[in-house]
């Protein structure tokens, strides 16, 4: 609780390995750490992900039955209703999506005193996600909608249960919500354009060709709209990137050799989300002389991976243009995990939240001015799973650039 993402890197360097075991209550788990370990762990014929959620978080966060449980056909199946998502129209759809809603923001930030970002940021995407599945959402429910995808994200990575019970409730809102609109797609009350993301899961068919059940729908859409209101922890430390960094800003305002694509990279890297993944073995198998029982629950460190010194030259400072030399490895930067996007666990909205990223941090470097007041804590507490910076990112005097 005290080390927070940093517990399993402390532990790595305590025992000086990347390989440990450590008893969690119930069951024993061994702990994985650097590049090789994670293309051991991405390794389909030897790890599965049914059994390697506690209940607790997949109810909450992932929902059941959700495609983060799914393994082997099923899971390629799955994948590919959520890579159909990914293509270069939906993301571009997206984007002008999200340019158009942070444009009509806009004139309330120039009247307002002060503006929290990351409050500003869950609501928009929560707007922009809906239109983009295709889930109405009407005006007066904008705000509790939100709040409900916010405290999904922010139940995973509670210990305590004031969080766990807000997620838990959350959740069973948003799947109520989305039922319905499912029933009334199925039973022809509800036109919806055969291109969003909602009538494609609406209507998609299992490997049996069976309708998925409406649980499983609502499930699977949480699965899309969540991560886009989840982005919002990305946009806040990219503007405190160019807050704390101030030369970034500059360089993201001249945009010069691809300077934002090394930026949006090096926030991914940097700053804290997911602290560790899970699987569970599932043949026996032997990795650096240790053996892999089958149903043995294995941990990968990926916030020590993202900063291993190994592979990154002083991981502890933000250096976006470390990423012009980057080799491309899907193993040694994983904060949406590694491996192969259509066969593996790797993702699928990966691409999605750079895209996303781009626009509203291009928007926040190019498109408006706005002064940051010191009376706010910027700090984010790596004790916090998630954690973002304690005020919220708080700017003032916002005005537009012409």
């Amino acid at each position: 609780m005290h080390d927070g993402y940093r517990f399993l890197q402390n532990k790595f360097r305590r025992y000086k390995t990347n390989i440990f075991k450590i008893n969690i209550p119930f069951a024993p788990v061994v702990c994985v750490t650097g590049a090789d370990a994670a293309e051991v762990f991405y390794d389909t014929s030897k790890f599965m992900r049914k059994g390697s959620v506690p209940k607790r978080i997949q109810r909450n966060f992932m929902g059941e039955n959700g495609i983060q449980t799914l393994d082997g056909q099923k899971h390629r199946h799955r994948k590919e209703m959520f890579m159909s998502f990914m293509t270069p129209e939906h993301l571009q759809e997206l984007h002008n999506i999200i340019d158009h809603l942070l444009r009509a923001r806009l004139p309330v930030w120039e009247q307002q005193k002060r503006v929290v970002l990351f409050d500003e940021m869950q609501e928009l995407l929560c707007r922009a996600a809906c239109s983009w599945t295709g889930m109405p959402l009407r005006e007066n429910e904008v705000r509790q909608r939100a709040k409900d995808f916010a405290a999904m994200v922010d139940a995973f990575g509670s210990l305590g249960i004031a969080r766990h019970l807000r997620g838990k409730r959350a959740r069973r809102r948003a799947e109520a919500w989305i039922g319905n609109v499912v029933n009334k797609i199925r039973s022809g009350h509800f036109n919806i354009l055969s291109r969003k993301p909602l009538y494609t899961i609406a209507t998609f068919k299992d490997v049996n060709g069976q309708l998925l059940p409406v649980k499983t729908v609502a499930v699977e859409l949480i699965n899309v709209i969540r991560p886009i209101v989840a982005i919002s922890y990305y946009i806040v430390f990219s503007a405190l990137a160019m807050y704390q960094f101030p030369e970034t800003g500059e360089k993201l305002r001249q945009d010069e050799d691809e300077y934002l694509q090394l930026f949006i990279q090096e926030v991914r890297r940097f700053y804290p989300f997911a602290p560790f993944l899970a699987a569970v073995v599932s043949h026996d198998f032997d990795w650096r002389d240790y053996h892999f029982t089958r149903g043995t629950k294995v941990f990968l460190d990926v916030y020590g991976i993202n900063h291993d010194p190994h592979t990154y030259e002083t991981p502890e400072l933000f250096i976006p243009e470390r990423f012009k030399d980057w080799d491309g490895s899907p193993f040694n930067f994983i904060p949406h995990g590694g491996g192969d996007y259509k066969t593996g666990h790797r993702c699928a909205g990966e691409w999605l939240t750079i895209d996303v990223m781009k626009a509203v941090v291009q928007f926040l470097a190019k498109g408006i001015t706005y002064a940051v007041p010191q009376e706010q804590d910027l700090s984010y507490p790596l004790s916090r799973i998630p954690t973002y910076p304690k005020s919220g990112f708080v700017i003032e005097n916002v005005k537009r650039v012409d």
